[in-house]
């Protein structure tokens, strides 16, 4: 239906990306909080390093749990009130945390607010595929990425400027509450933003097929593409459904006949492929770890703080460039391209932590190691979010057919979700056991495996309706 996007109401479309998308910055922002409250943590929890990975990694097991979740409850509630269920998580959450004494309650409510996350990171880019045409959906739905990473750049720069305004994030600030609880508590007001944004924009209309839905369906087909292409498309979703059954769990299993291996089909180990993998590259320890990174390679709070708002400036900005490109030269060769240069980068970060010393328990860079170190960081980062930050998402969103996405988005959610979980507990054991240079060796193997995956096991999705996705 290549006339589709031509007759589609792009505003509509882009006011729905938008609300949707806020999800995306809530993810990133509670993801990025944590990175410069770490102090604070550390002196109101009598933390030490397993400790601090588990209250950091704890936002995680509620991430995995909300993404398993969400997709299967996405096809029995809807997309749209499973997301403002996650608006209210956010919003809990975030009050929690910033007013929590207890190690008890603040866990709890990480994990809560880790459910918002997960549940919204699978179903904002599902749902905007789902609205979209095919020919701009990759460059909506790669808007998600951009406000994750706007998410994390607003904590970081939050961070910043409080722990600046308090003389250090432990210090008491407004109202007598430590700036570092502050960093929590300012997400509330997104949170309540993107909850009341939710009620003004309509229901998937594949998930209204997929449960009989077809006048309400049309309406918003009618809405989105106009009467005559959305009575189109609405016979086109009705015979992409099952007729024996509404989507379930047990669709992921290979159908008989049906390409798969220990019995999970073959489209799910691919979309499983890109969750993982792009957890094992190290990315989020740049995200969550950053401040505590930058300061075991010599650099102080401040200058470490002042490192993550240039990472997130940076990552904008190659998403911008992904926007540009992603539904031209298409996904495969954008994956491709990402983890080369991850790899290459990345191998630079290890030569220049290689390189230095501890000097009173910290490690000190001689020379322009330093900087070799900051500018492939950033060069990495780059690299992540022009290609596996908003790809994977965009795939995830839209690879799987319209039969099993629900399901689909619950396994390969909770695989990313676990595998992010994984890396974020252990880093800070494996920095105090083996080293920043080790450490980053291991990212910079899982880049170069992931290349050589994608290119054997990854399909383009580039132009196709969802309609004609197999698997």
């Amino acid at each position: 239906m290549n006339q589709t996007a031509e007759r589609a109401n792009i505003g509509l479309i882009s006011a729905i990306v938008a609300v949707a998308t806020i999800g995306g910055l809530l993810f990133g922002y509670d993801s990025g909080a944590v990175n410069g409250t770490q102090p604070g943590l550390k002196a109101a929890f009598a933390l030490d390093d397993a400790g601090l990975g588990f209250t950091v990694g704890s936002l995680l097991i509620g991430c995995f749990i909300g993404a398993f979740f969400a997709g299967t409850l996405a096809d029995k509630m809807g997309r749209r009130n499973v997301m403002r269920l996650a608006a209210i998580l956010f919003l809990i959450g975030a009050l929690v945390q910033g007013l929590a004494h207890d190690h008890n309650i603040f866990v709890i409510a990480r994990i809560l607010g880790g459910m918002a996350v997960g549940a919204a990171s699978v179903l904002s880019p599902a749902y905007i595929s789902e609205v979209a045409p095919a020919n701009i959906r990759g460059r909506m739905t790669t808007v998600q990425q951009i406000m994750i990473i706007s998410g994390l750049t607003a904590a970081f720069v939050v961070n910043y400027y409080l722990a600046g305004a308090a003389g250090a994030s432990t210090n008491p600030f407004w109202g007598g509450i430590e700036a570092w609880r502050w960093m929590y508590l300012m997400q509330a007001l997104p949170a309540a933003v993107f909850l009341i944004a939710l009620f003004f924009i309509p229901e998937s209309p594949r998930y209204l097929v997929s449960k009989g839905r077809n006048p309400d369906a049309l309406r918003v087909l009618t809405d989105l593409f106009g009467p005559t292409e959305g009575g189109l498309k609405l016979a086109e979703i009705q015979a992409s459904f099952s007729v024996d059954h509404r989507p379930r769990l047990s669709d992921v299993l290979t159908p008989a006949g049906g390409r798969g291996f220990l019995g999970i089909r073959a489209i799910v180990w691919a979309g499983l492929l890109l969750a993982v993998f792009q957890q094992l590259v190290g990315i989020n320890v740049i995200f969550y770890y950053g401040s505590t990174l930058w300061q075991a390679a010599g650099f102080s709070e401040a200058d470490s703080l002042l490192i993550n708002i240039v990472s997130g400036a940076v990552s904008i900005a190659a998403c911008f460039i992904t926007i540009a490109v992603i539904d031209k030269v298409g996904r495969k060769p954008l994956l491709l391209i990402g983890s080369a240069g991850m790899a290459i980068t990345l191998f630079a970060m290890v030569y220049a932590f290689s390189q230095g010393a501890l000097v009173d328990n910290k490690l000190v860079l001689p020379g322009q190691n330093g900087v070799i170190a900051v500018v492939a960081a950033n060069l990495y980062v780059i690299f992540f979010n022009v290609s596996w930050g908003p790809v994977m998402w965009v795939m995830l969103g839209e690879m799987f057919p319209n039969q099993i996405r629900g399901s689909a988005l619950a396994v390969c959610g909770f695989a990313q979700w676990f595998a992010n979980y994984l890396i974020a507990q252990a880093f800070p054991i494996m920095l105090a056991g083996i080293g920043l240079a080790a450490s980053y060796s291991f990212y910079a193997v899982c880049a170069v495996i992931s290349f050589f995956l994608v290119q054997r096991f990854i399909q383009e999705t580039k132009g196709k309706e969802l309609e004609a996705m197999e698997g």
